[in-house]
């Protein structure tokens, strides 16, 4: 499964609405005034970060699925490890 950090999907979101636009003015020594305009606009395909966006979910909820399997496994070896302490300490004292 691909997974995508989510500052990398932000950082699209964001480059996806952006634009900037940049003008110049230069004034010559006959006195003459030159201007420059430009407009630069990035888009980005929405269908790639809407993918990118699901499969950003799926590893989330996988994450919490292996998160509760290894919790349960944790308890099932501390469980373990208590039972056999306790058959110690009771064989001790016999």
């Amino acid at each position: 499964m691909r997974t995508l950090p989510i500052s990398i999907l932000l950082g699209l979101a964001l480059v996806a609405c952006q634009q900037t636009t940049q003008s110049n003015t230069t004034v010559g020594s006959t006195s003459t005034v030159k201007t420059s305009t430009t407009t630069d606009t990035v888009s980005v395909d929405t269908a790639k970060t809407e993918h990118a966006k699901e499969d950003l979910k799926q590893a989330g909820e996988q994450a919490k699925v292996d998160l509760r399997k290894a919790a349960a496994a944790t308890g099932t070896a501390l469980e373990k490890a208590g039972k056999k302490l306790e058959e110690k300490a009771n064989e001790k004292k016999h």
